[in-house]
């Protein structure tokens, strides 16, 4: 019988590739209302709003030295994550990530798909060719050749029928248009976590961004809970690994909201997680929805928070709430 055996939570954002000096030239353009910010009651404001109301004491949160130290917790955030995942070794993992924009467009945006291609196609796109900084180290950015990776296809095809059979209706993907390649949210995964070995995977993807079908976050705890009941019906030996990717709150950091959500991660039920307010679930913040998925998967099983990490990039607040946490 297949088994739930690790379960991994890591934020994947962009400032995870790149030095702190790149995070302050990010901030630099966070009044041009390329990000969608919101501030701690969850109301959509101006960069310029928020600068004006923010406490003096961020400006700290930008100095050099503590924008290294964040800098350096990042990098043993991602490594030892990557340590659990070498060590457990699991057989397959599944994935569970968001889109933004980079695969499916609004004459196509599913709730909830699944991939089962053979491979899965990494192209250096959207996010993970934009140049933030023109002097990002290269090694540590997104790798521009294109590469594919191996699809536990079986295995996803199968997951497919199983969740319709448990009541979910999800969207599936054989292969994606030519020229298109997997979304920030996988290509993370492969670049930084799976540095060592590549396992095969089940990309799972969620539209936590974009209005009017976002999952919400009880259906979002109940795919996860509905995803271990399938896994352990599959009669195979497999240990199975389950990843979520994105997050925490961003593109305002709200340390508080994300301590009490990590606080929910550790002891919270379905009931928690559905209770969580909406309005507080846009933009950056959406992809909680991708974590509270993994917290029904991995419902019972030891939490371990590996590390919280709030990295600011300008003096409004404005960034990025990494987390980086384990399930065994």
């Amino acid at each position: 019988m297949a088994k739930i055996v690790l379960g991994i939570g890591s934020s994947h954002s962009p400032a995870l590739l790149m030095e702190p000096k790149a995070w302050l030239r990010r901030g630099e353009t966070d009044d041009q209302k390329y990000h969608a910010l919101y501030d701690f009651d969850g109301v959509r404001v101006q960069y310029d709003e928020l600068l004006a109301k923010a406490p003096a004491g961020l400006l700290k949160e930008i100095e050099p030295e503590i924008m290294d130290r964040r800098y350096a917790a990042n990098e043993a955030g991602i490594a030892a994550v990557a340590a659990k995942l070498k060590e457990v070794d699991p057989d397959v993992i599944l994935i569970i990530g968001d889109d933004h924009k980079e695969v499916f467009q609004d004459d196509n945006m599913p709730a909830l798909s699944v991939y089962w291609g053979d491979t899965l196609p990494y192209k250096a796109q959207g996010l993970m060719k934009w140049p933030y900084a023109d002097d990002l180290k290269a090694d540590v950015w997104y790798p521009q050749q294109e590469a594919d990776y191996p699809v536990a296809s079986d295995l996803a095809r199968r997951l497919i029928g199983d969740l319709i059979e448990r009541g979910f209706d999800p969207a599936h993907s054989k292969f994606y248009p030519e020229g298109q390649g997997m979304s920030h949210s996988f290509g993370y995964i492969y670049h930084r976590i799976m540095t060592e070995k590549v396992w095969p995977v089940i990309p799972i993807t969620l539209n936590t961004y974009y209005p009017p079908n976002q999952i919400t976050p009880r259906r979002a705890y109940q795919l996860g809970r509905t995803l271990r009941e399938t896994v352990e019906s599959w009669p195979e030996d497999l240990r199975v690994a389950v990843m979520a990717t994105g997050g925490l709150s961003h593109f305002v950091v709200d340390e508080e909201f994300d301590r009490a959500y990590i606080e929910l991660l550790r002891n919270g039920d379905e009931e928690g997680h559905a209770a969580l307010p909406r309005e507080k679930l846009q933009s950056g913040n959406s992809e909680f929805r991708c974590w509270t998925t993994l917290a029904g998967a991995v419902q019972g099983m030891a939490f371990d928070l590996i590390d919280y990490v709030p990295c600011y990039r300008s003096p409004a607040g404005t960034g990025c709430g990494m987390a980086f946490a384990t399930w065994e």
